[in-house]
């Protein structure tokens, strides 16, 4: 017997919104006592609390800025750039070495600007 499984939906977060996420069920865990933190759980929790900078809804605008920017079309290259917030074009063109396309020093600049708004 064969079971299949499909992906219903997808959606990107940044890892400040996972914080929030992970905050919640770590809330509810801790409020019932019978109910312990799962080892991948609470490895995930410090790793999101260690790396998250941003609050939830920060990061999320600064998603929905950089998707505004002409030269960012997916939205998972505008949450890794919100994870990571590069500070300078290095950095930044980091982040597009495995893309199809690169941008020109200009965009780059852009994208710098706008991630120095929230870093």
């Amino acid at each position: 017997m064969t079971i299949f499984k499909e992906t219903v939906d997808e959606e990107f977060l940044t890892v400040s919104e996972a914080r929030e996420l992970l905050a919640d069920v770590e809330a509810e865990r801790a409020a019932d006592e019978e109910r312990e933190l799962r080892y991948e759980l609470a490895r995930a929790v410090e790793h999101v609390n260690r790396f998250a900078v941003l609050e939830g809804e920060e990061s999320r605008e600064l998603v929905e800025e950089l998707l505004e920017l002409e030269g960012i079309e997916e939205t998972a290259t505008a949450v890794k750039i919100a994870d990571l917030l590069p500070r300078n074009r290095d950095e930044l063109r980091a982040v597009f070495a495995q893309e199809r396309y690169a941008l020109s020093g200009d965009e780059l600049d852009d994208v710098l600007d706008v991630v120095v708004k929230y870093a």
